[in-house]
């Protein structure tokens, strides 16, 4: 099971798939309503996803200037 709240999946957040990672990249979360999260993957495209049921960790994106 994932180590963060759910209400730390907003819009905008990256996440990767802990069991699928190599296979469907880093996803940003694109939308969050309740127990169904859209995340935009960048190897597979959109996701709808029980976060119950799919293990995401949260990744910090470096930003260079």
């Amino acid at each position: 099971m994932s180590e963060f709240y759910f209400g730390d999946l907003t819009p905008g957040t990256f996440v990767i798939n802990v069991i699928k990672e190599k296979e469907w990249g880093i996803g940003q979360v694109q939308s969050s309503i309740n127990n169904k999260i859209t995340i935009n993957f960048e190897n597979v495209g959109k996701k709808t996803i029980n976060p119950r049921e799919v293990e995401l960790k949260i990744i910090k994106i470096n930003e260079t200037n």
